[in-house]
């Protein structure tokens, strides 16, 4: 390895133009994917697959409406709002929903309809009481009603009897009529007989007389008997006509009866319709009466439930008692888990008009959140000093500029080219913090040794490009297992199954792998550019004078056993465990209080809109506001039809859910097309960071099954306080594998370089005692807020949730690096014959200069990230930085010359096998250095000649 790293050191040296241009344009490629590609980032954080997650996932799916993002905008005035404050406010909230994809709620809308549910649950039992009595009078007037139709139909009844009575007897009278009639025309027919005869008779009398056949005295005597018959017939027929008179009469007066018959009939028949008519009034009423029935059953069941549910968000405000601060949500469909930044500007810029009419306007941090810038005026600090450090320690501004200069070009094609990757992949806002911080730390550091072991060599006499080269063979080694140790670290994240971490690890992973080919091809290039202006005008003048009484100064420094501080603790051995050990212990000991969360408001700057919206919703509407949990029902059987089975089903859930310990108030929030999905809103005692929550959290966990199981539904929960839950349990599952690939690997690496097999597990162990410091410093401020003045804690609360995980991992490759960087020169000097004791304080002495530098560069960086614009990065900043500085000064550069001048040469114990099994990386160059000491070949003439110090 070291060899191939010289080739390629002496390569970039001889061809340092090609190199530099190579560098310029990898770098003007990926700022224009960066500006062309780059997607807004997003504080959102999401793992599939989880609870949250699946339960998110159902309400996007089924009531997006209710699965937007939303902010809270918070509206203050020093007096009760006036109508033209309201009437402003309303005019806000129509301007805000003209923006593409947000709703708005106009919070004195909403306040007054919460006010009024009261008064029209009073009026809706008013109607009620007044509809049960109108149903009961007609209930009595439909009774009486009907009573009034039986006995009409019974009177008809009784009529139609008499009448048909009536008729048997006009029946009888004609029959006796047509008899009386027939009697009197059979004796009106006698009577014609009679007085045919008689005219018969008359005839004779006269034929007879007048032919002298009758003599006088007998037709006399006829004529006296046929006028007698004729009187007889005569006196009948008067009878007869007097019989006929009295027929008729009796006809006369049948016909009558028969007539006033028909017309009782038709009154009767007319009757009858009348009362069924009324019948049918009386039918159609009653049906009425049932429907009216079944709409006051509707209307009790529908006040029941309204009022179950009045009850259920009993307490719930958009604006204060006193009408001086009322609180509106803003949604955004589709958002994605950021608000789009032209959406939030066109949110924020419609508020501030309403300043116009003397409302203070704030926002939470879902619309403040500004992610476009990655350095602030912390991180800048943090780059003086350690340019400051720089030029200390190189005493030239040109030597010092350099490290800034490679780690801006390793960071800036890094964090362009991951920027510009994020078309494709989502991407955390602390994701090229991350990335950031990491590259500029380690990017001046590996350069810093770099350009350390040239100018030492320099010093020495050597040529320019030898020198380089040979910086790069070995220097350069170590650089690179240091950085592998570190990528190894990162890139293990992905092994967690979060895919925001495995992104972060990743793109952090490239940022450092970039600087390490920084480091490995873009420095040599540019010192050879420089050539001995790496050095100061001192030692360059020095040089050119053949005067080495400086470097042979320096040498005997480093050679004297009796200096320094590792010949400090190597005559106290013990005296120095002890004192790192309590050292480490006093901070440590909070690190058993550490408890995890998500960032939210309380956490933002104390004077930043985002803080004062939190902060007012919690002190004005109840902590659980700012962070209410989510819980979605997916029913066995869908809701039936009807605004009643909808506002029942909810109470009856509602209920049910409210009785879990911790819930403040349930709100329902949405219901789908199909009426099978119901989403509500938990409203916590308190925030969504706090411990209280995160046991309700855990107390619903169980009980929405048990409620599910009752009420033959699936209900899930998401929010915030439940992705932290979720994030850090899977975490945890994922920690042990992530440690033993990490460690495993990094332990295989260090056999390798070390060759030893005490000295990697005595560096594992020392970089527990680092991670304990780091991990009771973040706790103490920002957990348990010591300090808090200092660092700008103005409200402790839970540490980020994946902070843990990070820490370690960053923690244990920069670790890896110091143990690499400091061990290996002592190697260098054991592999070099000498005894292990004095190797221990001359390899230490010879890098211990540099080391300091690099560790102060690295926690100067570290610690700019304390002060961050983004909150959530600075526990960060303040862990790597405590990390850092306990690991390189007390692990590194106090424990381990302790440690390994007890062990004497048992540190370096390797079994035999091992050691002809292992592969001989040559970490500190010595083979290197031997191949170089044999005598050269013949200069490639095609090569530039090369630079001699003199010049």
């Amino acid at each position: 390895m070291a060899i191939l790293l010289h080739r390629l050191g002496r390569w970039c040296a001889t061809h340092r133009w090609t190199v530099v241009g190579a560098w310029v344009a990898l770098l003007a490629l990926t700022v224009t994917g960066m500006l062309t590609l780059a997607r807004p980032l997003s504080n959102e954080f999401s793992v599939p697959g989880s609870r949250f997650e699946a339960v998110l996932e159902t309400l996007q799916a089924e009531i997006p409406e209710a699965a937007g993002q939303t902010g809270t905008v918070v509206l203050r005035s020093d007096t009760p709002f006036t109508p033209e404050q309201e009437a402003a406010v309303a005019d806000a909230v129509t301007a805000w929903e003209e923006l593409e994809g947000v709703t708005a709620i106009d919070p004195f809308e909403a306040q007054a309809a919460l006010d009024g549910a009261d008064t029209e649950l009073a009026d809706g039992e008013r109607q009620l009481e007044e509809g049960r009595a109108e149903l009961e009078q007609a209930e009595a007037d439909l009774q009486e009603a009907r009573q009034q139709v039986t006995a009409g139909l019974e009177e008809l009844d009784a009529g139609e009897e008499q009448l048909e009575a009536s008729a048997a007897e006009l029946e009888a009278g004609r029959a006796q009529l047509e008899a009386g009639q027939a009697e009197l025309d059979a004796q009106v027919q006698q009577l014609d007989a009679a007085q045919a005869d008689l005219d018969g008779q008359l005839q004779q009398l006269e034929a007879g007389v007048a032919a002298g056949q009758v003599p006088p005295d007998q037709a006399e005597a006829a004529r006296a008997q046929i006028a007698a018959g004729q009187a007889q017939v005569d006196a009948g027929r008067q009878q007869l006509g007097a019989g006929q008179a009295q027929l008729d009469t009796s006809r006369a007066e049948l016909e009558a009866g028969e007539a006033q018959l028909a017309a009782g009939r038709e009154e009767i028949e007319a009757g009858r319709q009348e009362l069924q008519a009324a019948e049918d009034q009386v039918t159609q009423g009653e049906e009425q009466l049932v429907e009216g029935r079944a709409e006051l059953e509707e209307g009790v069941a529908a006040l029941e439930a309204g009022r179950r549910n009045a009850a259920l968000s009993e307490g719930f405000r958009l604006v204060t008692q006193d009408r001086t601060v009322a609180m509106t949500q803003v949604s955004v469909a589709d958002a994605g888990g950021l608000i789009p930044p032209e959406t939030t500007s066109g949110i924020q810029r419609v508020g501030e008009e309403l300043a116009a009419t003397g409302l203070d306007v704030t926002y939470s941090k879902e619309i403040t959140d500004d992610l476009s810038s990655l350095l602030g005026p912390g991180e800048v600090l943090g780059l003086g000093v350690a340019a400051l450090v720089l030029l200390v320690m190189l005493g030239s501004l040109v030597a010092a500029g350099l490290p800034i200069l490679m780690a801006m070009v390793g960071v800036g094609v890094g964090l362009t080219g991951a920027l510009a990757l994020s078309q494709w992949f989502d991407m955390q806002s602390i994701t090229p913090v991350l990335a950031l911080m990491l590259g500029l730390a380690v990017g001046i550091d590996y350069s810093l040794f770099l350009i350390n072991r040239h100018r030492q060599q320099l010093r020495h006499g050597m040529p320019v490009r030898e020198s380089i080269a040979l910086a790069v063979g070995t220097s350069g080694n170590a650089v690179t297992f240091a950085g592998l140790t570190v990528i190894i670290a990162l890139a293990a994240l992905t092994i967690t199954g979060v895919p925001f971490l495995g992104v972060m690890g990743l793109v952090a992973a490239a940022t450092i792998a970039i600087s390490v080919l920084v480091a490995l091809t873009l420095t040599p290039a540019v010192l050879a550019l420089i050539g001995l202006r790496v050095l100061p005008r001192r030692a360059r003048t020095a040089l050119g004078s053949g005067d080495d009484h400086d470097t042979a100064a320096e040498d005997a420094r480093h050679r004297d056993t009796h200096r320094g501080w590792a010949a400090v603790v190597q005559r106290r051995p013990w005296l120095a465990i002890l004192g790192v050990l309590a050292i480490v212990a006093g901070l440590g000991y909070p690190t058993g209080q550490l408890r995890v969360g998500l960032p939210d408001g309380s956490s933002e700057p104390a004077d930043s809109s985002a803080y004062l919206t939190y902060d007012t919703v919690r002190d004005e509407f109840g902590a659980g506001a700012n962070g209410p949990i989510i819980a979605v029902a997916e029913l066995d059987t869908p809701v039936g039809d009807g605004e009643t089975a909808l506002l029942t089903a909810q109470a009856d859930l509602g209920e049910d859910l409210a009785q879990v310990e911790g819930v403040v108030r349930v709100l329902p929030a949405g219901v789908n097309e199909d009426r099978d999905v119901l989403a509500f809103q938990l409203v916590p005692e308190g925030g969504p960071a706090e411990a209280s929550t995160e046991d309700l959290v855990n107390r619903l966990g169980s009980a929405v099954q048990q409620i599910g199981d009752e009420r033959g539904a699936q209900i899930g929960i998401t929010g915030q306080t439940v992705a932290n839950i979720d994030i850090s349990a899977q975490l945890a599952d994922a920690l042990p594998l992530y440690l033993l690939v990490v460690v495993g690997l990094s332990l295989v690496l260090l056999l390798l370089v070390f060759r030893s097999v005490v000295i990697p597990l005595f560096a594992t162990g020392g970089f527990l005692l680092s991670v304990a410091a780091a991990f009771g410093a973040v706790v103490a401020v920002y957990q348990l807020g010591h300090l808090s003045a200092v660092f700008d804690v103005h409200e402790p609360g839970p540490i980020l949730s994946f902070l843990p995980i990070i820490l370690i991992g960053i923690l244990f490759g920069l670790a890896m690096d110091y143990q690499v960087f400091l061990v290996s020169a002592m190697r260098e000097e054991h592999v070099h014959g000498l005894d292990a004791r004095t190797a221990v304080v001359t390899g230490f002495n010879a890098s211990s200069r540099v080391v300091t530098a690099a560790a102060i560069i690295m926690v100067s960086v570290f610690a700019g990230f304390v002060w961050a614009h983004l909150p959530m990065v600075r526990p960060v900043g303040l862990g790597l930085a405590v990390g850092v500085l306990v690991d390189a000064f007390l692990v590194r550069m106090t424990l381990t010359p302790a440690v390994m001048s007890l062990l004497g040469e048992r540190a370096w114990w390797i079994p035999r096998w091992l050691d002809r099994v292992l592969p001989d990386v040559d970490v500190e160059g010595a083979r290197l250095e031997r191949t170089l000491a044999q005598p050269a070949a013949a200069p490639d003439p095609q090569e530039e000649p090369e630079l001699s110090p003199s010049r």
